[in-house]
């Protein structure tokens, strides 16, 4: 696949195989070892908090604590992209979730704990936010997707890499990955800071001066804006809620199968979406944002809405399969939209994009839950899949994109 290397306003320097900008490549391997780090804490965080003495309530307060904290600072996250710039943040962010993850590994009692996870989440929005002004602003508008799918692509490895390393580590000591994950982040945030050329805007700075600014009320009232925060909202409550908090549970409840097998099915849906995640950038940098969303969201739907029916654990990992395909479009088609809708200037776009992500994290577990405890498993994945259904009925109202090249 051939990509082209962009400046400012799109043009194309004189060369024979052009490629995509050096920041894209470095916000790849950032978001590899960012998510390794991430993938070895995950499976032993719920066992690390039990060790402190405390309930399964808590356990979830933990969980909880980072993505409402990355909630609530994601508005200011946009104000501070404005004034010091995309770099400067993207490092400061990642300095401070590797800071508080050594420190978890030390923590004396839970409150500090639950403290530490909190500002965890602050550090997290700061980068997430920033990382994602600077690859939409630096990329030319008929190469967003693939950008963004490369960039997501260096995720999709290290969580898949994370949690063999994690399993290991926790055979050494329960803290051990926490420290790991420390490691891996200053290594991110080295990287960040050496490699990526000084920004303003999300525009490198030897590309020459930003472009004017569209107004945040502008895009505030664009349908393109509009269409990507509702799916996002629909895929961090379906990705939390539904996926990561009711399957795991479906498959020894109902399906009586043991939890292994509920990690093998993520495995091969994770590849699933690895693999299709390059013709799915380039189908929507080619063929446009508006019919991948209305597609994949669609088909996302469908599988959502016939998981709780699957009648064995084969047809559960081929419905998750064909979910890990459609979300290979739903990660990079809305991204995109944001990128189309807010152009290069300013993080605030961004950060109320990414809002969107944390609140259907937020509140989708618990829905999904309280659906599962009062009516059945058929209504809580039914209802996630009306959210996506709703995503796919207004993206009808974006308007027709013209092909890029």
């Amino acid at each position: 696949m051939r990509f082209a290397r962009f400046r400012r306003g799109g043009e194309t320097p004189g060369v024979s195989r052009p490629r995509l900008s050096r920041e894209v490549y470095v916000l790849g391997v950032i978001a590899f070892f960012v998510m390794v780090g991430f993938g070895v804490v995950v499976p032993v965080l719920p066992v690390y908090v039990r060790s402190f003495g405390v309930g399964y309530l808590e356990i979830g307060a933990v969980v909880s604590a980072f993505a409402l904290m990355r909630f609530v600072s994601s508005p200011f996250t946009g104000r501070l992209i404005d004034w010091a710039g995309e770099r400067v943040i993207l490092a400061s962010g990642i300095g401070i979730v590797a800071l508080s993850s050594g420190l978890v590994g030390v923590a004396q009692n839970y409150p500090q704990l639950l403290l530490l996870r909190g500002a965890g989440g602050v550090g997290s929005a700061m980068f997430t936010v920033a990382a994602m002004t600077l690859l939409l602003g630096s990329t030319a508008p008929g190469f967003r997707a693939r950008a963004i799918g490369f960039y997501q692509g260096g995720f999709l490895l290290g969580g898949m890499a994370g949690p063999a390393l994690g399993g290991l580590l926790a055979t050494i000591s329960l803290t051990a990955p926490f420290f790991f994950y420390a490691a891996t982040l200053a290594v991110a945030g080295v990287l960040g800071l050496v490699l990526l050329r000084p920004v303003r805007g999300g525009v490198v700075a030897e590309a020459g001066p930003p472009p004017e600014r569209i107004p945040f009320r502008t895009v505030l009232r664009d349908t393109r804006f509009r269409a990507a925060c509702l799916a996002n909202f629909a895929t961090g409550w379906n990705s939390f809620g539904v996926r990561s908090a009711l399957i795991p549970v479906l498959v020894v409840e109902v399906l009586r199968g043991p939890t292994a097998w509920t990690g093998i099915a993520f495995a091969f849906a994770a590849v699933a979406q690895t693999v299709a995640l390059a013709p799915a950038s380039r189908f929507v940098d080619t063929v446009g944002r508006r019919p991948a969303i209305i597609g994949a969201f669609l088909v996302a739907g469908l599988t959502i809405l016939a998981v709780p029916f699957a009648p064995n654990i084969v047809v559960l990992t081929a419905l998750l399969c064909v979910y890990g395909v459609a979300s290979a479009f739903m990660g990079t088609a809305p991204a995109a939209s944001v990128g189309d809708a807010a152009g290069a200037g300013g993080g605030r776009p961004v950060s109320v994009f990414s809002m969107f992500s944390d609140l259907g994290a937020i509140v989708g577990p618990l829905a999904a839950g309280f659906l599962v405890d009062s009516v059945s498993y058929p209504v809580a994945f039914g209802v996630g899949a009306l959210l996506f259904f709703a995503t796919s009925a207004y993206a009808l109202r974006m308007p027709r994109q013209a092909r890029a090249a």
